[in-house]
C-alpha cells in the first residue's frame, strides 16, 4: 500500500519518467501499470519467484510505454525479496540471469544507438534498481544465515551443558547413595551385633538377675539409639536424593573429620584460623555434617578473599539438639576489603541454601568491626528451627 501511494504521488506530481516517453499512455494506465506490480508485490515474501514472473508483466508494458519510475522501483524491490526469501538455488539462478539480461542490455544499448553517454546512464539505472537490490539481498541473506548458524550453535552448546548437569546431577546422587548405604549398613551392623550380645545376655543364667537386666537395658538403648539414627539419615539422606535439589557439587562433600586441612590450607594462604570445638563428642548426621563442613569451606574461602591475612576465630558448638557453626574475622579498617581473587557471588547464597534446606537459621553480615558468618543446623529432622 504505501509502495502504491508513493507511486501515485510520483504520477501525480509528473516525477516519473526514467526515459523519454515512446507513446503518450493514458493516466489510467500508468496507475493500472503500478497497481498490477505492486500487486505482485502481496506475494514477495511467501512466493518470491511467482511475484518475480507476475511482476515482469506489467514491468514490460511500462518499458515499451517508456520506462516509468514508481514501476522500476516497486520492481526493484521484488528482486530484492526474490534473493532475500527465495532458496538458495532460486537466489543463484536469480543473480545468473539479471546478470545476463544486465549484460544483453549493454549490448543492445551499444549497437542500436553507438551513443556511449546512452551507456553510462543505462549502466546507472541498471545499478540502482537491479545491481542493488540484488546486492543488499544476498548481503541480508547472508547475515542471517550466519545468524541461524550461530543461534543452532548455542541451542547444541545449552544441550550439552544440560546433558553434561544432569550427569554431574546423576553422579553426585549416586554418590550420595553409596554414603547413605555406608551409614545406614554401619548403624544395622552395629544393631545385629548388640542384639546377639542381648540375647546372650539374655540366655546367661550364671550372672546375676540384676546384672544381667542393666546389662540387657543398656545394649538395648544402644539398639535403639542406632535404629534412630540409622532412620532419621536415612529420611534425610533420601530427601536430599528425591524430593530437594542438588546444590551443583561435582565432588562428594567433606565431612568435619576433615576440618584440618581446611585450617591447613587457610595457614598456607596466609590465613591463621583459631578452632573452638564445645558440646560433647557425638556422631552428626551425615547431611548435617556435610552441610557443616561445605559451610566452613565457603566461609574460610570468603575470610581469604575479603579479609587475607586476618585471624579467622571458628566455631563449633554442638549442644541440645543443634549445631551451631560460626565463622569470625576482624573487618579490614572496618570495611571489607577487595578480594584478592575473583568472586561468583554465590558464596552466601550457598551457604543459606545449605542451611535451609535442612531446616536451619543462617545469618551473615558485619558486627562490631567484624563480618560473622553463623549457621544453625538441627540434629534431628523436623526439630524447631
Amino acid at each position: 500500500m504505501a509502495e502504491f501511494l508513493l507511486g501515485l504521488l510520483l504520477l501525480s506530481a509528473g516525477l516519473y519518467e526514467l526515459a523519454p516517453v515512446r507513446v503518450e499512455a493514458p493516466a489510467a494506465v500508468r496507475i493500472g501499470l503500478l497497481a498490477a506490480v505492486c500487486g505482485a508485490a502481496v506475494l514477495r515474501a511467501r512466493r518470491p519467484v511467482a511475484a518475480l514472473v507476475l511482476g515482469a508483466v506489467p514491468l514490460g508494458i511500462d518499458l515499451l510505454l517508456g520506462p516509468s519510475l514508481p514501476v522500476w522501483l516497486v520492481y526493484s524491490d521484488l528482486l530484492y525479496a526474490g534473493v532475500r526469501y527465495g532458496t538458495e538455488r532460486q537466489a543463484r539462478a536469480l543473480l545468473g540471469l539479471a546478470s545476463a539480461l544486465s549484460a544483453a542490455c549493454f549490448g543492445v544499448v551499444y549497437v542500436v544507438t553507438g551513443n556511449w553517454q546512452l551507456l553510462v546512464l543505462t549502466a546507472i539505472a541498471l545499478s540502482a534498481f537491479v545491481g542493488t537490490p540484488l546486492w543488499w539481498g544476498r548481503a541480508v541473506r547472508l547475515h542471517k544465515d550466519v545468524a541461524d548458524a550461530e543461534r543452532a550453535r548455542a541451542e547444541a552448546v545449552t544441550t550439552i551443558a544440560e546433558l553434561d548437569r544432569r550427569a554431574a546431577v546423576a553422579a553426585e546422587r549416586n554418590r550420595m547413595a553409596r554414603d547413605l548405604h555406608d551409614v545406614v549398613a554401619g548403624h544395622l551392623s552395629a544393631i545385629a551385633i548388640q542384639s546377639e550380645a542381648a540375647l546372650g545376655l539374655s540366655r546367661d543364667a550364671s550372672s546375676p538377675t540384676a546384672r544381667r537386666m542393666e546389662a540387657l537395658h543398656a545394649v538395648l538403648e544402644s539398639v535403639r539409639s542406632n535404629s534412630v539414627d540409622a532412620l532419621e539419615e536415612m529420611r534425610e539422606m533420601i530427601g536430599l536424593l528425591r524430593d530437594r535439589p542438588v546444590l551443583g557439587e561435582t565432588t562428594a562433600p567433606g565431612r568435619l573429620a576433615h576440618l584440618g586441612k581446611l585450617v591447613d590450607s587457610a595457614h598456607a594462604g596466609g590465613t591463621v584460623v583459631h578452632v573452638r570445638r564445645s558440646g560433647p563428642g557425638r556422631q552428626l548426621p551425615v547431611a548435617v555434617d556435610h552441610a557443616a563442613y561445605r559451610i566452613v569451606q565457603e566461609a574460610l574461602t570468603n575470610a581469604a578473599k575479603h579479609a587475607p591475612g586476618v585471624p579467622v576465630e571458628l566455631s563449633l558448638d554442638a549442644r541440645g539438639d543443634r549445631l551451631e557453626v560460626t565463622v569470625r574475622n576482624p573487618l579490614p579498617d572496618g570495611t571489607v576489603a577487595a578480594p584478592r581473587t575473583p568472586s561468583g557471588g554465590r558464596g552466601l547464597a550457598s551457604m543459606r541454601e545449605r542451611t535451609e534446606l535442612l531446616g536451619g537459621r543462617f545469618r551473615a553480615g558485619p558486627s562490631d568491626g567484624t563480618w560473622v558468618v553463623g549457621a544453625s543446623l538441627p540434629l534431628r529432622p523436623g526439630a524447631p528451627s
